[in-house]
């Protein structure tokens, strides 16, 4: 018997995702003016999250501190289940052009840009907390929002995020 329960474990690790009739997004959309996440495969739209964003979310990223959300195109670059905000995902910022531009102005541009939940031990306060922006430049998510796009994104996915 734990040898049939072992090899069905193994059958279900390796069993891609798309068998099991997950759809993974190969992109990710973040339209600031309307406070969403869309989830993208093929260009069709798999799920649309509500997100909040910096306490100070019109305009790119300039430095850090600022409370801004970055604009442009990143990469997801790794995960972070054991996070402060209950799972994080990586946003490459800053990139080089993003440095350059910090550079000239003077000022470090930031970083730890993440997709996340909510801050551990306030997510069943969610329905009040994502109603404002709250972050350091970052954007959240509820707890069970989280998961599920935890589920749907892997890391080296582009991200977009849009004004």
């Amino acid at each position: 018997m734990n040898i049939l329960r072992f090899a069905c474990i193994i059958l279900i690790l390796f069993i891609p995702t798309y068998a099991l009739g997950i759809e993974k997004a190969d992109l990710v959309v973040v339209i600031k003016s309307e406070s969403k996440l869309y989830l993208k495969n093929n260009g069709k739209t798999l799920k649309i999250f509500r997100v909040a964003f910096g306490a100070n979310p019109k305009g790119h990223k300039l430095k850090k501190g600022d409370e801004r959300t970055p604009e442009g195109r990143y990469l997801l670059d790794y995960k972070n289940e054991n996070s402060a905000f209950h799972k994080a995902i990586h946003i490459s910022y800053p990139n080089e052009k993003d440095k350059r531009r910090a550079k000239e102005l003077g000022v470090k541009p930031g970083g730890q840009i993440m997709i996340h939940g909510q801050k551990n031990g306030y997510g069943w306060l969610s329905f009040i907390i994502q109603l404002f922006n709250w972050t350091d430049g970052c954007i959240a998510l509820s707890d069970s929002d989280m998961d599920e796009l935890w589920e749907l994104v892997d890391v080296g996915t582009p991200i977009e995020i849009k004004p």
